[in-house]
């Protein structure tokens, strides 16, 4: 099962990753984990993006390309992977289709939660809060959805166009959301 979630920034895509990865038994890749963890250990890496993340900006494709072609070759995305944070452009869709092609999969299913934004918003203000990331305040999450709705959004048009988008109320509890996001996914092949 090769899986994407995409939504706006605070749509709670990171907490339904790693529900639907337990209950599909693949991982969750987040590229925003990757990047944020590079930054705390101070490697290349995260001094590369740190400064186009506290702005809000998205790492360029090829670098991003790099980081996920490497992880999907990790053993444990043999069965699959749930991306989260990924493609966020053509460029990566075009990246990942090709990726898997390689090896005769696709992308099975890409799920799109769909949220209220002005309550998603208060959402990253109040994780901001409690995590302390920096990359969270009021003007940078503005920033951030933004760049999602002129840079991202689209993307779910190339995936409906492929037959592969399922959109899911991301509104609500966790457990009623990994529900909807399970239901849609119990016929899925790759």
């Amino acid at each position: 099962m090769r899986l994407i979630i995409m939504g706006p920034p605070g749509a709670g895509k990171g907490t339904q990753a790693a529900h639907i990865a337990t209950r599909f038994g693949i991982p969750a890749i987040s590229t925003g984990e990757i990047f944020r963890s590079n930054i705390k250990r101070g490697t290349e890496l995260g001094k590369r993006v740190e400064s186009i993340m506290v702005a809000g900006g998205y790492v360029p494709d090829e670098l991003t390309n790099e980081i996920v072609e490497d992880r999907l070759a990790q053993a444990d995305c043999e069965p699959g992977f749930l991306l989260d944070g990924y493609p966020r452009t053509t460029g990566q869709v075009e990246f990942l289709d090709e990726l898997l092609a390689r090896d005769g999969h696709r992308v099975g299913a890409v799920i799109e939660l769909t949220v209220d934004e002005e309550a998603t918003v208060q959402r990253l203000l109040d994780r901001a809060a409690v995590q302390g990331r920096a990359d969270d305040n009021e003007e940078t999450i503005r920033e951030r959805m933004a760049i999602y709705h002129t840079e991202t959004a689209p993307l779910t048009a190339i995936y409906a166009d492929h037959g592969v988008l399922v959109r899911v109320d991301g509104m609500g509890d966790i457990d009623e959301v990994t529900d909807r996001i399970a239901a849609v996914l119990t016929d899925i092949d790759d």
